[in-house]
C-alpha cells in the first residue's frame, strides 16, 4: 500500500493555529482601529467602520485562537457584491491569511446570490493586486485621483470577477 501523499500546510490546517471567521461587532472596533494604521497609509476612520456598521454591510473579522487578525467589509446591492476593504494585521501578513479571508468573503457573496463582485485597489498595492489576479478578478477601468495619497491623489484600479 503506498503512503498518502501530505497535504500542504495551509493556514486552516496549521495544528499551532485555530482560525475563526465571525460577524464583526460594534465592540471589535478598538482592536480594528489599531490594526488599520499600522496597514495603511490613509487608513479608514472609525466613523467609516461605523457607518458600515449601521448600514448593515456584510463585516467579518478573521480570529487566530480569539484574537481578532483580519477583517472585511462588503456591501451587497442586488446581485452584485463591492468589496470594501479586506484587511490582515501586519505580523499575519504574507501567510495566505489574505486569501483565507477573501475566499471567505467570496463565498458570502455567493450566499447572497451575488454574480459579480467588485473591489478598487491602489496601483501601489502590487501584493494586493496579484492576490486579486490570482483569485480570478480582472482589471475592469481605473478610477482617476480615487485614493487620498501623501502628495495629491492616487488612481483606483477597479477590480471585477463574476461568480
Amino acid at each position: 500500500m503506498s503512503a498518502m501523499p501530505k497535504s500542504p500546510l495551509h493556514p486552516s490546517n496549521a495544528p499551532e493555529k485555530q482560525y475563526k471567521f465571525r460577524p464583526m461587532y460594534a465592540a471589535d472596533l478598538d482592536i480594528i482601529m489599531s490594526i488599520e494604521p499600522h496597514i495603511y497609509s490613509h487608513p479608514w476612520t472609525l466613523g467609516n467602520f461605523v457607518d458600515s456598521l449601521q448600514s448593515g454591510y456584510s463585516a467579518w473579522v478573521l480570529e487566530n485562537q480569539g484574537e481578532i487578525i483580519g477583517y472585511a467589509l462588503q456591501m451587497m446591492v442586488l446581485d452584485e457584491a463591492h468589496l470594501l476593504n479586506l484587511s490582515i494585521a501586519k505580523a499575519y501578513q504574507k501567510q495566505g491569511l489574505g486569501r483565507l479571508l477573501l475566499e471567505h468573503m467570496i463565498q458570502i457573496a455567493k450566499n447572497h446570490r451575488a454574480v459579480h463582485m467588485f473591489l478598487e485597489v491602489r496601483p501601489s498595492n502590487t501584493s494586493a493586486i496579484a492576490l486579486y489576479e490570482n483569485m480570478g478578478f480582472n482589471e475592469m477601468a481605473i478610477r482617476r485621483n480615487y485614493y487620498p495619497a501623501a502628495v495629491g491623489r492616487e488612481d483606483a484600479i477597479l477590480m471585477g470577477l463574476a461568480l
